[in-house]
């Protein structure tokens, strides 16, 4: 007869498990026989599928078509490709970059050394992989302290080894190790090499793609999103900052003054120059469209240009998108059932692109107000008269700014279009990326808790559907730019540890929000803090912190 000690009670689905201790989480689930099943959450709290349990949990599967599966997958093929590229390609040192086709950017930073066949060596790395895959071999996880993992890694170009130095001495590190191949684990991974099998390796520009798919992917037009990454690579290279390690070390060595001056000044050199480009054409500009993603520091944005416009003796005009919302209370309960604040049904469009001509024509009209409180606009009596002046130029800024339906509402040469973005200038180290979205999300928790009184795990509750949003209203049109504007400070996330730590761990443990906040708790766990004190008072980033110059 089993003793209570000989077993362990698990939940799945309303099931209860019994099992020997230490028996792993992939063995509860069957994955083995379920190659859907990539991880599983305990505790709302994704874990990997080799992890051992010991006591009684309540065990839910994450499958890969989940965010959290996608993650699982993403973090196995980073390091299974970073493991054929160290022990078959070790001549070609590739750092990644942005997120591009469905997959990520890798970019060759030592093209002098190298002359590369981009289409060659990708068809290359991908028989590696595919033998890789085949061969299902076994990825597992070292737990060490820093000193066995900084010589048991075998990159020793510094990124790596760097960042680990700047964590306290007796923190434990997760190692993943794929034969005699050792990476830092950011996160949950795959038991074994089989779960890349639908990965591919395609060339592009000066390096090569990580796809997380084998589908046909359609290449899209990336021009401006590649010359803005391109730029700050350059800005990055300025700055003497381009992962966190070397950001740490800034901070810890006193330099982050001076990173913080030069990063400020860049940004305000590049306003300047949007700026100049505006004024050039101002005998035929009369309409500047600025659209963004959530949290990009458009608002802030548009508050710099204006004041730059100002020097160059432009008159800049506002009028905001959310005051063009349809009345509410003209609409049926069909209507309001099937409402979307985030699509441009929402706005009255025909209303707004009436306005916008006749005011680039000359003419005059009446702005409504929009009262979110009761969802209709104000009295017609308090609606405010416009018309532009000669030396005046009318500015919209919302997430439908670059929507063809209002940008190309008046004639092209007299509209200039802007994408305020935030792609973030940091990696973690050579093979590791940080998703822009999380670094928008970070931003926007910190707001929101510090002035809407919203907490972290509402919004982090909000956040999938600003994304679909984004992705159907915002992304589709951002190469329909004249200029992208990227509002990523390189140490900003520094800055925001300082206060979404704390927000974050407000989070419970019982709440689904808890999935997103641990890991936004891992990575911010690998920045030194810096307070804000020396962020000048026009930073975007004042925007999120608080502590601005502006009005908002």
């Amino acid at each position: 007869m089993l003793m209570a000690e000989d077993y362990v009670s698990i939940v799945v689905n309303n099931e209860i498990i019994n099992v020997a201790p230490k028996t792993t989480v992939g063995e509860v689930l069957k994955a083995q026989d379920n190659p859907e099943i990539v991880g599983g959450l305990i505790s709302n709290s994704v874990v990997g599928l080799s992890t051992s349990i010991n006591v009684p949990i309540n065990l839910t599967p994450v499958y890969s078509n989940s965010r959290e599966g996608h993650q699982i997958l993403n973090r196995t093929s980073s390091l299974v490709l970073e493991y054929v590229l160290s022990t078959f390609f070790p001549s070609y040192h590739f750092q990644v970059g942005q997120s591009l086709n469905k997959g990520c950017y890798y970019e060759l930073v030592n093209p002098q050394d190298v002359q590369a066949d981009f289409e060659k060596l990708a068809e290359d790395i991908n028989r590696e992989i595919t033998k890789l895959v085949e061969a299902d071999l076994k990825i597992t996880t070292k737990m060490c302290g820093i000193e066995t993992a900084c010589l048991l890694i075998k990159d020793r170009r510094g990124s790596v080894v760097k960042l680990l130095e700047s964590r306290p001495y007796d923190q434990i590190v997760l190692l993943s190790r794929l034969e005699d191949f050792y990476a830092v684990q950011y996160g949950p991974i795959a038991p074994s090499t089989r779960y890349c099998k639908n990965i591919k390796i395609a060339p592009y520009s000066n390096g090569i793609i990580l796809q997380f798919t084998t589908k046909q992917v359609k290449t899209a037009n990336n021009t401006h999103l590649i010359n803005s990454y391109n730029e700050n690579r350059q800005w990055n290279k300025m700055i003497g900052v381009a992962t966190v390690g070397d950001l740490n070390e800034a901070i810890l060595t006193g330099k982050i003054k001076d990173v913080i001056k030069v990063q400020e000044g860049l940004h305000e050199k590049k306003i300047i120059q949007i700026a100049d480009q505006i004024a050039a054409h101002r005998d035929k500009l009369r309409l500047i469209c600025i659209a963004g993603p959530s949290s990009s520091g458009k608002t802030t944005f548009l508050k710099r240009l204006s004041i730059q416009l100002r020097v160059a003796g432009i008159d800049p005009v506002t009028i905001s998108l959310d005051d063009y919302y349809a009345d509410r209370s003209l609409m049926t309960p069909e209507q309001l059932s099937k409402l979307d604040l985030e699509s441009l049904d929402a706005l009255d469009v025909p209303l707004l692109v009436e306005h916008m001509r006749t005011l680039v024509e000359g003419g005059k009209v009446m702005c409504p107000h929009f009262d979110f409180t009761t969802g209709s606009r104000v009295d017609p009596s308090k609606f405010t008269p416009l018309q532009l002046k000669p030396n005046q130029m009318l500015l919209i800024e919302g997430i439908h700014g670059l929507n063809p339906a209002i940008a190309n509402s008046v004639p092209e040469e007299c509209r200039f279009r802007i994408f305020v973005s935030a792609l973030t200038q940091l990696i973690v180290d050579a093979h590791t990326r940080i998703p822009t979205s999380d670094t928008r999300l970070l931003r926007r928790i910190v707001r929101d808790r510090r002035y809407r009184g919203t907490s972290a795990a509402k919004t982090i509750a909000m956040w999938p559907k600003v994304r679909r949003g984004e992705q159907r209203n915002i992304f589709p049109f951002q190469e329909n730019c004249d200029v992208m504007f990227n509002s990523s400070l390189v140490y900003e996330a520094a800055v925001l540890r300082t206060f979404a730590w704390r927000y974050l761990l407000e989070v419970p443990t019982t709440d689904p929000a808890r999935v997103q906040a641990q890991p936004l708790l891992s990575f911010l766990n690998l920045f030194v803090p810096i307070f804000p004190d020396h962020i000048p008072t026009n930073s975007l980033l004042r925007e999120f912190i608080g502590g601005s110059s502006f009005a908002y």
